[in-house]
C-alpha cells in the first residue's frame, strides 16, 4: 500500500555513474535525464540527492536545492566489484538512515545494486543494461556483466522504462515475470529548448550529434551521405560527439574508421568538431537544416527529442523504441539505417523543400510538448513513487 506522503515530505535518492555538472566525470544521455527528473521534483517541492559513484574524489556539495555525493571509486586488493558494492550500501543506507530518503533510484547499466541489502524501496530505471545494448547489437555479453545485471534486479521493488520498447526487452532478457515495470518517458525542461527563428538556418546542412561509437549508426553515415550528395551537391554533414574506440575491430578510433570510409570528394564535405560544450551544440542545431539520428542501439535517445523541440526535422532509425518517439513522416521520419537509399532519398526530400522542413520541425515541437514536457513527467514520477513509499 501506497501513503500519501505530501511532495514536501517526500525525499528522493539518485544513484547514477554520471551526472551533467563541472565537477563530475563526463556525463551523457543517462546524466542528463536524471538531471532533469531531479530538477522537476525539485520544483514541485520534494527533496532530492543524488550519488554520483566511480569518482576521483569524495565530496557533498548542494546546488540548486540538489545535494550532491561524490563516491570516489574505492579499490581493494581483489574481488573490488563486490567490496564497493559494499561500500556503497553502506553509505546509502547511512545516509538513508540520517536525512530520512524513502526510495532510492538506480540505473540498470553495470548491475550497480548486486549484492545490495538497501533499508529502503529500490526503483531500477531501465536506462540501457549492457545486455540489452549487447542483445540490439547482436553482440556476446560477458557472462560476469549479465550476471551482475541479472543479480541487481533482485532486490529492487519496481522498474521504470523510458519506453515500453526497452521495458519490455529488458524484461524478457531479465526473465522478470510479474515485476511491476511502469513505462513514464525521459523528459525535457522545453523552454530550454528554443528556437524562435526556425526558417533561419544554413540550407543543406546536416547535424549528427552522440557519441562516435558503431551502435549509433555512425559507419552507415559515409554511404548515406554519398547519396544525398547526388540528389543534392550542396550538402554538409557536421558530426559532434565523443570519439570511442571501435568493439569489433578493436581500433582505437571509430571517427578514423569512418573518415576512411569517406570517398576524397565527399571527406571535404564532413566536419568533425568532437566534444563541444552544450551551449554550442544548441547553436548547431539551430543552424542545421536536418538532423540525423540512424543509430542501432537506444532506449529512447535524448538528443533526438532535444532537436524535436528545436523544431528540427529528424531523420531516425526506425527501431522500436523510437516509434514511440516520432509518428513517421509527420514529426519525423524513421527509417532502418541500413537501408541507405531511402534514408538518403527522405534526407534530400527534406533538404530539397524547405517548407515540408518547416511543417515537419513544428509538429515534432508540438509532439515533444505533448509526450516529454518534464513538468508532466515528474508528476507522473512522483505518482509511481508514491505508490512504492509504505
Amino acid at each position: 500500500m501506497g501513503s500519501d506522503k505530501k511532495n514536501h515530505d517526500m525525499h528522493i535518492g539518485f544513484l547514477t555513474p554520471e551526472y551533467p555538472h563541472p565537477k563530475l566525470d563526463t556525463s551523457g544521455g543517462l546524466g542528463t535525464s536524471i538531471k532533469n527528473l531531479a530538477e522537476a521534483l525539485i520544483a514541485e517541492n520534494l527533496k532530492v540527492m543524488v550519488f554520483v559513484y566511480g569518482q576521483k574524489q569524495d565530496e557533498v556539495f548542494s546546488e540548486n536545492g540538489i545535494v550532491f555525493h561524490r563516491i570516489k571509486q574505492r579499490r581493494t586488493p581483489f574481488l573490488t566489484w563486490f567490496t564497493y558494492r559494499k561500500y556503497l550500501q553502506n553509505y546509502l543506507n547511512r545516509v538513508a538512515k540520517a536525512e530520512h530518503i524513502d526510495l532510492i533510484e538506480a540505473p540498470d547499466w553495470t548491475g550497480i545494486t548486486a549484492f545490495m541489502k538497501l533499508r529502503v524501496p529500490l526503483v531500477i530505471r531501465f536506462h540501457g543494461s549492457d545486455a540489452y545494448f549487447c542483445h540490439l547489437e547482436g553482440r556476446k555479453q560477458k557472462r560476469k556483466n549479465f550476471w551482475f545485471e541479472k543479480t541487481a534486479m533482485q532486490p529492487a521493488q519496481a522498474f521504470i522504462a523510458p519506453t515500453a520498447f526497452a521495458g519490455n526487452l529488458s524484461k524478457e532478457i531479465f526473465g522478470l515475470k510479474n515485476e511491476t515495470v511502469r513505462t513514464i518517458h525521459y523528459g525535457l525542461k522545453l523552454p530550454d529548448f528554443s528556437n524562435p527563428n526556425p526558417d533561419d538556418f544554413e540550407p543543406g546542412t546536416l547535424l549528427y550529434i552522440g557519441t562516435i561509437i558503431r551502435k549509433k549508426g555512425v559507419l552507415e553515415l559515409p554511404e548515406i551521405f554519398k547519396k544525398v550528395l547526388s540528389g543534392y551537391p550542396g550538402a554538409k554533414l557536421i558530426l559532434i560527439g565523443a570519439d570511442s574506440p571501435d568493439i569489433q575491430t578493436n581500433a582505437p578510433s571509430t571517427w578514423k574508421i569512418l573518415e576512411e570510409k569517406l570517398e576524397e570528394s565527399v571527406r571535404e564535405k564532413v566536419q568533425y568538431l568532437g566534444k563541444i560544450p552544450y551551449a554550442e551544440v544548441q547553436n548547431h542545431i539551430r543552424n542545421a537544416q536536418v538532423c540525423l539520428f540512424p543509430t542501432f542501439a537506444e532506449t529512447l535517445g535524448m538528443v533526438t527529442i532535444e532537436s524535436m523541440a528545436m523544431q528540427k526535422p529528424v531523420v531516425n532509425s526506425n527501431m522500436g523504441w523510437a516509434q514511440e518517439l516520432i509518428e513517421d513522416g509527420k514529426s519525423g521520419f524513421l527509417i532502418h539505417p541500413k537501408d541507405h537509399g531511402l534514408y538518403a532519398e527522405r534526407i534530400v526530400d527534406l533538404l530539397n523543400h524547405p517548407e515540408l522542413c518547416r511543417e515537419m520541425g513544428k509538429n515534432a515541437r508540438q509532439r515533444v510538448a505533448e509526450k516529454f514536457d518534464i513538468k508532466q513527467l515528474a508528476l507522473e514520477n512522483i505518482r509511481f513513487y508514491q505508490s512504492l513509499i509504505s
